[in-house]
């Protein structure tokens, strides 16, 4: 990765993964979708917290970036699901690590240690 300035900073492989999958809930989304394929309310309910216009916004931004697949089967009511394209499990499988520094280190990253169990 170079570090040269702006101009670098545009085609560095690190912004673009980044692109991808910031903000609050993306990455969430992410290991969701990586479990298999989800409908709307599955999905929320798993990730709390999060509203149903925040998490359509996400899934639409997912889907036009290529990660995210949404299929609506003609039913009524119409059913949607939602799962990773092949690009999405390319991704998810390039996460992994991230999320296993994360659960190795998580008493060692102030203000992130699990609380002591009962």
């Amino acid at each position: 990765m170079s570090t040269g300035g702006d101009a670098d900073h545009e085609v560095c492989g690190m912004s673009v993964a980044i692109d991808a999958v910031g903000g609050k809930w993306k990455l969430h989304l992410m290991w969701v979708l990586a479990e298999g394929t989800q409908r709307f309310g599955q999905i929320r309910r798993l990730l709390t917290g999060v509203s149903e216009k925040v998490l359509a916004e996400n899934l639409r931004q997912m889907e036009a970036s290529g990660l995210v697949h949404r299929e609506i089967f003609p039913e009524i009511p119409p059913r949607v699901e939602y799962s990773l394209t092949e690009l999405g499990r390319e991704l998810s499988v390039a996460l992994r690590p991230l999320e296993e520094w994360g659960d190795r280190n998580r008493n060692r990253v102030p203000g992130r240690a699990l609380p002591p169990s009962a």
